[in-house]
């Protein structure tokens, strides 16, 4: 683990306009500097950097953070990776921290098996190089499938020599352990010996996301029909099949920036592809599609075209991976090339602009896809119609979205030419199945809704505790006057208030207030955040709010961090001052924006405790004292009133 005596050096030294500026085009604006989005298509800059807090902040897209979440968005770096990463570009030495002998030894495991099969690319790509067996069988079969050079050092592409033993010797003399290599399953150890599991065959190193070896998968060159066409690396600690793409590594950045993923089979099909132009491709290697597999995609888009060969195969290959799409919530389209190509054979014979129309002008979305198979196989057959709509909307209920199944069932019937009655019945008893078989209970629905309210964006208290967070930050270290009410019963039981005007520091006014009414904010993050803050102020009087990100590898509190420190300075993008428009200084009312502030979160608090009176008080019905709930309605409705008045506002 990284010590924290590191991460606080690379937060020191790194700046992030120097990190940011090795990757976009930025532009000095006033203190800041702004640039063209990397995550949208734009013309005009929306992208900020700020050099005094050490933030940036992409208003088209929403992201935002410090330096290291940048690398994590724009190079989908881990965190450890980024830090890594900057270490590296600022010479700053990586320490470890102290951690437990089980947690370091598994830690050093899972490096020497990357170790391990770092190697084993390097000597695969040397025998492609520098041996006889390698160029005239391995090189030339590449160069047959029309690779360049340069696109097979770019992938790492390499070959295993016939020899039993090729690989295992030369690990061996190289002081790599019998350990790690059977691991790893590049050797394997029976009664009478050892031997490499890759012998006569092109190796394809497959790649994590952050571009670490996995695995390797293999292609025999030979005709022999009793040994399997290809092979893959065995299940380890660092390569479980089902959790990887082929083409990750190189795909990602293009993925994220034409926000759409191609999804092929295999792997020449991704190499292919990629030397014409076509970037963003990946590949299930030829396995079931899997939701980890999809997963991976959604960090960086949530649009996928899948390209499959045009044969029979090839259309089941499609159709299977669909439902698994649509149930994470993905777009997807389907592109079908002509009879007796594959994606690796098109992208061969045409070039880029070929390639990229026709896969425009195919792509089609599943209905249509399997609508237009229906007519294709040339069925006036009511029952395969029949069937095929029953398809459809099986798949329509995998779909989380609501609006998007609505829209989906109105052109399956639109399509298929039948009417929308009969397909949402159709949708409904689908559902109807789909909920019997998980047998929901109601407590968990309970659960769930409540989950959802609470998360719910557009409720009040939301807003207002974002808004509590954003004061703390800007303004908790100022001094300011407040007018402070003192609300009391006189001898009648009537609400009474008496106002005084006090100065002291805005986060001790908003503490005291806040702790008076016992409140917690409904958000997690942000009362992970107010808690954080209000330790800092009463442990060292103030904060620094360049430093607050640095604290957090929490990417939902970065955001709202970034937010609420760049927010204000969102005019400097469309220099508004050179055209009279002149933001004000909120620093000037602060006393005032933090009073009312408080007075609405309590105002929103008297509410829900007379929802929640009332509530009871139907549930109890006969039982509840009516004379004690209509005093406690009166006092609450009299405090709303009060509350009310101080804010000028009228109920």
């Amino acid at each position: 683990m990284i010590s924290k005596n590191t991460i606080d050096k690379v937060f020191e030294i790194a700046r992030v306009e120097e990190v940011i500026g090795e990757f976009l085009s930025l532009k000095k604006s006033g203190s800041n500097f702004k640039g063209l989005s990397p995550f949208s298509q734009e013309r005009t800059p929306s992208f900020m950097v700020s050099p005094v807090k050490q933030i940036w902040k992409d208003f088209s897209s929403g992201k935002g953070g410090n330096v290291v979440a940048f690398l994590m968005e724009h190079e989908h770096f881990t965190y450890p990776e980024a830090i890594k990463f900057l270490a590296n570009k600022y010479n700053i030495e990586i320490e470890e921290s102290e951690i437990n002998d089980k947690d370091r030894e598994n830690r050093d495991h899972i490096e020497s098996l990357y170790l391990q099969n770092n190697f084993a690319q390097k000597h695969f790509s040397k025998n492609i190089w520098e041996t006889i067996e390698g160029k005239s069988l391995g090189l030339s079969y590449f160069k047959e499938r029309g690779f360049s050079e340069e696109t097979i050092r770019l992938f790492g592409l390499g070959y295993a020599l016939e020899k039993k033993d090729d690989l295992f010797k030369t690990a061996k003399k190289e002081g790599y352990s019998d350990q790690f290599l059977d691991e790893t399953g590049l050797v394997i150890y029976n009664d009478r010996g050892s031997i490499d599991r890759f012998r006569g065959r092109v190796v394809f190193p497959i790649r994590s996301m952050a571009g670490r070896i996995q695995g390797f998968g293999g292609r025999i060159l030979s005709s022999d029909t009793k040994t399997a066409k290809y092979l893959n690396s065995p299940e380890s600690k660092i390569y479980n099949k089902s959790k990887i793409l082929y083409g990750i590594y190189e795909a990602k950045k293009e993925i994220a920036k034409e926000d759409v993923c191609y999804l092929v089979e295999g792997y020449t099909d991704v190499i292919q592809m990629y030397q014409k132009g076509i970037k963003n491709i990946v590949s299930s290697s030829g396995t079931a599609l899997t939701i980890e597999q999809i997963q991976l995609i959604r960090r960086l888009t949530s649009n996928i075209i899948v390209l499959f060969d045009g044969d029979a195969a090839g259309l089941r290959a499609a159709l299977r991976g669909i439902d698994i799409i649509l149930s994470e919530g993905l777009n997807v389209k389907i592109c079908s090339f002509p009879e007796g190509d594959d994606p690796d054979s098109f992208a061969l014979n045409n070039n880029f602009y070929d390639i990229k129309n026709y896969i425009v002008e195919k792509s089609k979305d599943f209905i249509e896809f399997k609508t237009d198979l229906l007519i294709k196989e040339g069925s006036n057959d009511p029952i395969k119609k029949a069937a095929t709509v029953r398809d459809i909307v099986q798949s329509i209920e995998k779909i989380p979205d609501p609006i998007k199944q609505e829209i989906y069932l109105r052109q399956c019937a639109n399509q298929m030419q039948i009417s929308e009655e009969v397909v949402f019945n159709s949708f409904a008893q689908e559902k109807n199945k789909v909920i019997s078989k998980r047998k929901l209970k109601l407590n968990k629905e309970y659960i769930s809704q409540k989950k959802i309210t609470k998360q719910n964006p557009d409720n009040p208290l939301l807003n207002i505790e974002k808004q509590i967070i954003s004061i703390l930050i800007l303004y908790g270290n100022d001094e300011a006057f407040f007018d402070e009410t003192l609300i009391f019963s006189d001898a009648k039981g009537n609400l009474k208030e008496q106002s005084k005007t006090v100065q002291t520091r805005v986060f001790e006014k908003i503490f005291l207030d806040l702790q008076q009414d016992e409140i917690e904010m409904i958000q997690p993050e942000f009362q992970l955040l107010y808690n954080q803050l209000i330790d800092l102020f009463q442990r060292e009087g103030k904060i620094e709010a360049d430093k607050i990100v640095i604290q957090e590898q929490n990417p939902k509190i970065g955001k709202l961090l970034t937010d609420i420190l760049l927010d204000f300075e969102k005019h400097q993008l469309h220099d508004w001052n050179k055209k009279n428009i002149f933001v004000k200084d909120r620093k000037s009312v602060v006393g005032q924006l933090v009073s009312e502030t408080i007075l609405t979160f309590r105002k929103y608090l008297v509410d829900q405790k007379i929802q929640k009176i009332l509530e009871v008080a139907q549930k109890k019905q006969k039982d509840y004292n009516s004379v004690v709930f209509l005093e406690e309605i009166i006092q609450y409705q009299n405090l709303k009133k009060v509350l009310s008045k101080k804010l000028n506002r009228v109920l």
